[in-house]
């Protein structure tokens, strides 16, 4: 997301106007929810996604139309054949899209963005909050929860997209939290690119210089290097923070699980053989924790793909975290 924005404010800010497409509602079988979004500029140049196929075209065709008569509308759409809203496909779904249209140099519309932008770069969350009134946008701005909580804004301050009876309309554009990955091996360097394409923001921790490097994790927000023992005096982990263990030896694992099985981490999961974890588990038991404390562990690591290289395990860790940020997986 933080690439769409910068593409919107740098045509915004280059003199050109844009149309701002979102996905409003979706039900049955869609290519997106709700909450996805699309600009498209001049000269049919996009950016993002709405879903593809025959919705992103007729979206698309009608954006171009908005940006010659400089106006905001809302359309829907059927997934279903035989009616004169249907787009010929056979997916059994509907969906409402909002079109909004941004004059070249919006200055309200390029400060949101700019702040979605750096807030994207932060551990807190970023939410793009519009307010919908017959087509019409009558408010937007960009949200943080590290804003002051009012009565009118907790609401939309949700980690899912929220719609309100007085037409707010709020997008969660940087969910807050980091993942943690503790080692910075193989399966650490495919995964960090992964988690960083699919919104979340890695940081990685390790004991060697040169596997805790920012060159060798160009995606990460952060890097860190210091003794396992020692993380507390480097990183805080909060309710919203995702941990990922994939030490190089399970005295590095137990060191870490030490001081992160207490943590309240939305996410805990160590990577390993049965055997390996087994050692750590029993060393941990031995150590005062409760089996009730170690059950909130993910191990082994990742969803069951038959994974084996780093790059499928990458792919299988990065997809429990999309199901646990999804309320999937627990």
């Amino acid at each position: 997301m933080r690439e769409f924005f910068r593409t919107l404010v740098h045509h915004l800010e280059d003199g050109q106007p844009a149309v701002l497409v979102t996905v409003l509602s979706a039900s049955g079988s869609t290519p997106r929810g709700a909450g996805a979004m699309m600009a498209v500029f001049p000269g049919g140049t996009a950016a993002g996604t709405i879903g593809g196929g025959n919705v992103e075209y007729e979206a698309q065709k009608l954006s171009a139309r908005l940006l010659e008569s400089s106006e905001n509308a809302v359309r829907s759409f059927r997934f279903v054949q035989g009616d004169a809203a249907s787009l010929g496909m056979v997916c059994g779904g509907d969906v409402t899209v909002h079109f909004q249209y941004l004059p070249a140099g919006d200055d309200a519309a390029i400060a949101a963005f700019r702040r979605l932008i750096e807030l994207s770069g932060g551990s807190s969350g970023a939410w793009l909050v519009r307010q919908i009134r017959d087509g019409q946008v009558t408010g937007m701005r960009a949200l943080s929860s590290e804003d002051p909580i009012t009565p009118e804004l907790s609401p939309l301050m949700k980690d899912r997209l929220v719609q309100t009876a007085e037409g707010w309309f709020s997008i969660p554009v940087v969910r807050p939290g980091r993942v943690y990955i503790f080692g910075g091996g193989h399966v650490s360097q495919a995964l960090v690119p992964v988690l960083a394409q699919v919104g979340f923001r890695p940081v990685v921790y390790d004991d060697r210089p040169e596997f805790a490097s920012p060159a060798l994790f160009p995606q990460a927000a952060e890097t860190f290097c210091g003794p396992f023992s020692e993380l507390e005096q480097h990183l805080s982990i909060t309710a919203d923070d995702y941990v990922v263990v994939m030490t190089r030896g399970h005295q590095a694992d137990y060191e870490v699980l030490a001081r992160t099985l207490r943590s309240g981490a939305r996410y805990l999961g160590c990577i390993g053989s049965k055997k390996k974890l087994s050692i750590c588990r029993d060393r941990l038991l031995e150590a005062g924790f409760t089996t009730e404390e170690y059950s909130v562990l993910h191990a082994p690591i990742g969803l069951a793909i038959g994974a084996e290289t780093p790059a499928e395990i990458a792919v299988s860790v990065a997809a429990e975290l999309i199901a646990v940020r999804a309320g999937v997986l627990k």
